[in-house]
């Protein structure tokens, strides 16, 4: 399979790159991530239903890709109006027409291979025509009892304007012929399906004469559309689905208060301007040109689709399938450390500790601050909150501190997109129990993931931090690949409480020996450490990089590694996401290597290796490489010191996927990626598999 990513990165300085040449790299790239992810969902060798929920994830992605992205790019082009005469659309055709493709491709997957599939194993998504006549009666049934009580269909005339359309709702348009009820030729009905119903409705075992048979709610009011309007004929109707700006934002040096100003937008964000609109596709062309006229949008934003306009809905059918044999073996993540017995300061006095999730617990983490929490030596704890979810035990031991006295400060970023109002009801729970709570610094999110603990040992105060690439989300830890470090480290514990005053005093933090600080000095030291390697390449030294991320679009960054790739640095770059950089072209980054892995967890850890004449300095860090992690985000890249634990990062971060021939995808000049294959003699060799198998519980 071939894969394109984007267009050619442009190899001048940044300020010599057009906002749409750059918007163009990144956003190509990230349809081409989507396409990766798509082809789990068609690769026969994994269960049916996690196949599905692949299909449900780029469903999922391509929303907030226009939601947020290409939202964007509109919203910039709407505030310059005709000064700017559309430059942030220009070029946007090709944008659009990956995007279409993929869209065209996704639905060809759900039709084609993963609905028979299902089939086949006795698991039937049911449309109207392949219902027999008992489930069509069960289903009239159903609409009169369950769905028609709740459906307001508006005939659209003077006094019934178009109705407000929520964001990625599902609703129905219907031309309709002959007069009303009031002798008036009305002929246009729109109508909203409620959201308290379920998307996916299971038939009765005793209708199905082979497995289980469901049927998707926008066919069930497909089916009886008509009966909704008596005594008119219906000559054309479709489900649609509008996608709105969903990105919140407020003036942060003007507002006052963060947290207000939010609690407003949020109320709204629902009611964005339009982006994009689904419709079926066999949706009569007056219909869907009416939308597009209601709705705002351009001609090249309307998506028909052969199937339901809302994919991520199908989650609902993986959620009431059962059958274990259709989803991927239960997987137990190892403990890792003695929780049972032991007191886990005493653990972390003793030697730091690395936590390689999924396949080592969360638990040790969530015990970390659950036992600071009740400590009666604890006298301080501070924490970073980027995404926590609604429901938290971590946030839970949070204001079980402060309620025991301790010094609770939580650095919450109610910016974290989709996790603001999460974040809010955390923020007002945290201070009427008299946690202190800061918002980070205006302008900036706070995206670094640090906690810190200081007892009282001894008449002396010694500190104790958790540093990590990931969220503090018990959930996420789950399926989300990331490393986190316990340490008593005092020199290392030090640095961090410098950045939690900086973060609240909003003073630059001190000279820092082992931390790499956003929006400080995280850019200039990478930057250090690729020339280092350069230069030792050009001497006739060995230089070498490693790195892992998810995303790599900061143009002086890979300036850089171009340079150190005609120095003779060795380069290789694991990049899940977005990448902008090209490899293997000659005379610019010959000795760069690009791969991806997309497998069962998504990958998340961000780790840097520089070679450094044999000292291999090891980095784990929140932060991608990207302008916005870089200079827009604070951020935190922390080294690995213990000889033996910067070792395991290598072993179990960087070599297996460097070794994976089964999940790995690899980016050539063009900007294509290809499916890496095992040669003739070649195992195959995924490195998700070979860690859960030698290090999971």
């Amino acid at each position: 399979m071939k894969i394109t990513a984007k267009a050619p990165v442009s190899t001048k300085s940044p300020a010599n790159v057009s906002p749409p040449a750059s918007f163009l790299n990144r956003e190509l790239s990230m349809l081409a991530f989507n396409r990766r992810v798509l082809a789990q969902a068609q690769d026969a060798d994994i269960p049916l239903l996690e196949r599905l929920k692949f299909l449900c994830i780029v469903s999922s992605n391509l929303d907030e890709f226009f939601e947020v992205r290409v939202a964007s790019l509109l919203a910039r082009d709407r505030e310059e109006g005709a000064a700017g005469k559309g430059m942030w659309m220009r070029g946007f055709d090709q944008v659009s027409v990956a995007a279409h493709a993929l869209v065209e491709e996704q639905y060809q997957a759900l039709n084609d291979h993963i609905l028979p599939a299902l089939a086949g194993q006795g698991i039937h998504l049911l449309r109207h025509l392949d219902r027999n006549d008992a489930q069509r009666l069960w289903v009239k049934d159903y609409f009169e009892r369950e769905v028609r009580p709740l459906l307001t269909p508006i005939v659209l005339d003077p006094a019934h304007p178009f109705p407000q359309v929520v964001n990625k709702s599902l609703n129905f348009i219907v031309e309709l012929a002959g007069k009303d009820a009031f002798g008036k030729g009305t002929s246009i009905a729109v109508m909203k399906a409620p959201r308290v119903l379920p998307r996916i409705i299971r038939l009765p075992d005793g209708l199905n004469g082979n497995g289980v048979a469901y049927c998707l709610l926008s066919s069930v009011i497909h089916a009886h559309i008509a009966d909704l309007f008596p005594g008119r004929q219906v000559l054309g109707y479709s489900q649609f689905r509008v996608t709105r700006d969903s990105d919140l934002w407020v003036d942060e040096v003007e507002v006052k208060n963060l947290r207000q100003a939010l609690k407003g937008e949020l109320q709204t964000r629902q009611f964005g301007f339009a982006v994009r609109l689904e419709v079926a596709q066999n949706c009569p062309e007056n219909l869907s040109n009416f939308l597009l006229e209601q709705f705002d949008i351009s001609p090249e934003f309307l998506y028909p689709v052969d199937g339901p306009v809302n994919m991520v809905r199908l989650n609902e059918l993986i959620d009431y399938a059962s059958e274990p044999e259709f989803r991927f073996k239960p997987f137990a993540a190892d403990l890792s450390m003695p929780l049972a017995h032991e007191d886990i300061f005493a653990l972390i006095s003793q030697r730091d500790w690395l936590l390689h999730h999924p396949y080592q617990s969360f638990e040790p983490v969530i015990e970390f601050l659950r036992a600071a929490a009740v400590d009666p030596s604890v006298v301080a704890i501070k924490q970073t909150i980027y995404r926590t979810g609604m429901n938290s035990e971590l946030m839970e031991s949070l204001i079980a501190a402060a309620q025991n006295g301790k010094e609770v400060t939580v650095v919450v970023e109610l910016m974290a997109r989709f996790d603001e109002e999460a974040n809010i009801n955390w923020a007002d729970k945290l201070e009427r129990v008299g946690a202190q709570v800061v918002y980070g610094v205006v302008g900036m999110k706070t995206h670094a993931k640090m906690a810190l603990v200081i007892r009282r040992e001894s008449g002396k105060l010694k500190m104790y931090a958790h540093l990590g690439t990931g969220n503090y989300h018990p959930t996420t830890t789950k399926f989300y690949t990331d490393f986190g470090l316990l340490t008593a480290n005092q020199s290392l514990a030090r640095e961090v409480n410098e950045v939690f005053i900086n973060l609240t005093s909003l003073t630059r933090p001190r000279k820092l020996g082992h931390l790499w600080v956003a929006p400080f000095e995280l850019s200039k030291e990478l930057l250090k450490a690729i020339h280092h390697e350069a230069q030792i390449a050009a001497e006739g030294g060995d230089g070498r990089i490693i790195a892992k991320m998810n995303a790599l679009q900061d143009e002086s960054i890979i300036m850089a590694l171009y340079e150190a790739s005609q120095a003779g640095v060795k380069i290789d770059l694991i990049v899940r996401g977005a990448c902008v950089l090209r490899p293997g072209v000659p005379g610019l980054s010959e000795n760069i290597r690009v791969r991806s892995i997309v497998g069962r967890f998504l990958e998340h850890s961000r780790i840097f290796y520089f070679h450094n004449g044999g000292k291999a300095d090891v980095y784990l860090a929140s932060a991608d490489w990207m302008n916005r992690n870089l200079f827009r985000r604070v951020e935190v890249a922390f080294p690995v010191l213990d000889p033996e634990l910067k070792q395991r990062v290598i072993d179990e971060g960087l070599k297996p996927y460097l070794k994976d021939n089964h999940k790995a995808w690899e980016l050539d000049a063009d900007g294509h990626y290809h499916r890496r294959k095992p040669s003739a003699r070649q195992p195959l060799f995924s490195a998700q598999d070979h860690l859960m198998e030698t290090l999971g519980g």
